[in-house]
């Protein structure tokens, strides 16, 4: 498994059979900020956790210009058909719900958060209720993208149905849960062989860095990896 963070929540995820994309913001994510052509090459699969701007930014114009499948909720899925998202490239779910994906399958868990679509002019379009994602494969750990959230008890059951071994976790505050409680997630509930924090220092509003979550980690046995932007790392 190759992954390669590109700032925000915004991951590719090499597995076998299948190019991912993650919560593709990245043509004005002041961490990256060069375009989503790069990250988007080969692309196969589009998954959204929820419909925040900073979230779906460049969705729709990767999702044009590659034919990928779109894997999110019923809403997020209906806004891309109604932007010219051909309706067989939508893969719609729902919490609890497991859809195929061909190489692989994603299971749609609960995150704590909100979810709506920023118009230029002003207004907000609903677009559900926010997931977190958990990526199954025959040939590749089980990875859960936690999308935007705090911590929640049911996240033991998360582990006990999923057992996932990578995760994606939002570590920066404010709008997610932070450093600290983020590390409590990840050693009262999971039991993930490497945690990846994400969704902080691309704005002045969250934390800067990830050294909360490292320091409060520091002892357990989940191997936490900070990624560079832009620079892919084989787990």
């Amino acid at each position: 498994m190759k992954i390669t963070w590109y700032g925000q929540s915004a991951f590719r995820v090499e597995i076998e059979g299948a190019v991912i994309l993650f919560d593709p913001f990245l043509s004005h994510n002041p961490l990256w900020g060069k375009g989503w052509e790069g990250p988007a090459e080969g692309v196969t699969h589009v998954l959204l956790t929820h419909g925040h701007n900073d979230h779906t930014a460049d969705a729709i114009d990767i999702l044009k210009a590659t034919g990928a499948q779109l894997v999110s909720n019923a809403e997020i899925c209906g806004w891309a058909g109604a932007k010219g998202v051909a309706q067989d490239k939508l893969n719609m779910g729902n919490h609890g719900g497991t859809v195929d994906c061909g190489a692989f399958t994603t299971t749609f868990v609960n995150a704590l958060h909100s979810s709506s679509f920023s118009n230029e002019d002003g207004t907000n379009t609903y677009l559900g209720n926010p997931n977190g994602l958990i990526v199954h494969s025959a040939n590749a750990p089980t990875l859960y993208h936690l999308g935007d959230t705090d911590i929640f008890g049911d996240m033991a059951l998360i582990q006990e149905l999923h057992e996932p071994k990578i995760g994606l976790v939002p570590v920066g505050d404010r709008f997610t849960m932070g450093g600290a409680v983020a590390a409590l997630a990840c050693r009262r509930f999971f039991r993930f062989d490497v945690a990846i924090p994400c969704h902080y220092a691309t704005f002045g509003l969250l934390d800067q860095n990830a050294d909360k979550f490292v320091d409060a980690m520091e002892g357990s046995d989940t191997q936490v990896i900070v990624p560079k932007v832009g620079e892919p790392f084989e787990i």
